[in-house]
């Protein structure tokens, strides 16, 4: 596939992804080395543990993209500090009874995704500040950096330019119709 083409499925929009209190260097390299794959826009900690800071080498081994070298990575020391842009919706993801399964959720074009400590869950105040909480629909919590690629990839599949399935296995896929592009607005005709 052509990098022309890649580029043409990927959405709108933008998003981040990033976790509150994480403290496995190599959870957050993977996490790191997904989002670049992934195309985000900026990666994020919030109250990371002190071993994130005093670990890159062992990010380093995970994240051979190295991220930080194409990817703003911004490391909010709590809540408080942390700034997202203009119209970014939070988006939790968190194993709760409450929360909207994750393949039932129209993604936001504008977003950050938050995902939890390793052991561990969003704080009070983190579930609090979001605009949205999302599950992954597991029996149990899963990796931190697997749970990233997971939410990442449903944005790319359901805000992405690609052509639906077939309706049963190893069926044709109907390509996309080319888009036809109209007159532009200021030159259509007013009724």
């Amino acid at each position: 596939m052509s990098r022309t083409s890649t580029h043409s499925r990927r959405p709108r929009g933008y998003f981040a992804i990033g976790a509150e209190r994480i403290s496995k260097p190599l959870n957050l390299g993977n996490l790191m080395r997904s989002a670049h794959a992934f195309g985000a826009s900026f990666v994020f900690t919030v109250a990371a543990h002190k071993t994130i800071a005093a670990a890159r080498p062992a990010m380093t081994k995970a994240d051979t993209s190295r991220t930080p070298e194409h990817v703003p990575y911004y490391a909010w020391a709590d809540l408080d500090q942390m700034v997202l842009p203009q119209g970014c919706e939070l988006v939790g993801i968190e194993l709760a009874e409450d929360a909207r399964d994750l393949p039932s959720f129209r993604h936001p074009l504008r977003a950050a995704y938050v995902l939890g400590a390793e052991r561990g869950s969003l704080t009070p105040a983190m579930i609090e500040r979001c605009d949205h909480v999302v599950r992954i629909p597991t029996a149990f919590c899963i990796n931190v950096a697997i749970a990233g690629a997971i939410v990442m990839y449903d944005r790319v599949r359901m805000l992405g330019h690609f052509a639906p399935p077939p309706v049963s296995p190893g069926g044709t896929v109907e390509p996309l119709p080319v888009h036809v592009h109209g007159v532009p607005a200021n030159l259509a005709p007013t009724a």
